[in-house]
């Protein structure tokens, strides 16, 4: 393809931001099977199917995803010319897509990206958060570049991703003042069958505490499990159970959500990484976030 439709390429933007044609059509002011027509030639000339009909609803396929993606960025582009030649602060920035699987700890994601704000050059950052399976297919989709996970991506993916170890630390267990002042007593024995609010299963911190409780023969009295952790602090909070976190933000947890230090292990582990489709990382903000020189392109 010599040369690509940029009227065809924004009619699709276009349709799969409003999500329809009829919403499209309106914004655009053009009948609908003309921006259908126009979507059609575009999928022509790319050789793709860019939606596929589920019901009454036009769904991105996978091809859509990609030319999305890219579709953004032309167009954020455009935005950035129109803001370079009327001199506006915001001409040079880059675009970082970050990925943010939801066990991940909040503050850790403050503290890792606080760096790439410092960059000489204007970073604009898009987070998502989820489950790390669903980044992940992001990521190779290339509408993500870096997921940030407290477990590595593991083998079984059609495409190869590469992992980045962050750094490690140890767990921190914490209650509510009055549970916190009982447990502190005979730690870590005393956890066991003590009213217990842990992350949810198959997260990287419950699947390293479970392995910690199980080597010591603790069985907490499990009365909730969480994928949000910030979640599983407010409810500590009101004294209904031990909640354990990675040491390196067990301070936040004393001073937002007025928690309790009840002890610490060092045998239990929480890792941090950062998952990269590319090993050689070429988005400088990425190697900013790995601690990596930039490849050059």
């Amino acid at each position: 393809m010599d040369s690509l439709n940029f009227h065809h390429l924004r009619y699709f933007w276009t349709v799969a931001h409003e999500g329809g044609l009829r919403p499209a059509a309106e914004k655009l002011h053009i009948s609908q099977p003309s921006i259908s027509a126009q979507i059609r030639e575009l999928e022509g000339a790319l050789g793709e199917r860019l939606f596929r009909r589920t019901g009454r609803t036009n769904v991105l396929t996978d091809s859509g995803q990609i030319a999305l993606r890219y579709a953004d960025e032309i167009f954020g582009l455009a935005r950035e010319l129109t803001a370079a030649i009327s001199q506006r602060p915001t001409a040079k920035a880059i675009r970082l897509h970050v990925g943010v699987a939801d066990s991940f700890p909040k503050l850790m994601t403050q503290q890792i990206l606080q760096p790439v704000f410092a960059m000489p050059q204007v970073v604009h950052v898009i987070c998502r958060e989820g489950k790390v399976p669903d980044l992940l297919g992001q990521l190779t989709a290339h509408r993500l570049d870096v997921v940030l996970a407290d477990e590595p991506a593991t083998g079984g993916m059609k495409v190869r991703v590469f992992n980045h170890p962050l750094g490690e630390c140890g767990v921190t267990f914490c209650a509510g003042a009055r549970l916190a002042a009982t447990l502190r007593k005979g730690f870590p024995r005393s956890l066991h069958q003590a009213p217990a609010l842990l992350p949810a299963e198959g997260t990287g911190l419950r699947r390293a505490v479970d392995r910690w409780f199980q080597s010591l023969g603790i069985v907490p009295r499990v009365l909730g499990e969480f994928e949000d952790g910030a979640l599983m602090k407010v409810m500590a909070s009101g004294g209904r159970g031990f909640i354990p976190v990675p040491t390196l933000v067990a301070q936040e947890a004393v001073d937002r959500f007025s928690l309790r230090i009840i002890g610490l292990t060092e045998k239990c582990r929480e890792q941090f990484f950062a998952i990269t489709v590319d090993r050689r990382i070429h988005h400088p903000a990425v190697a900013v976030i790995t601690g990596t020189k930039a490849a050059e392109t």
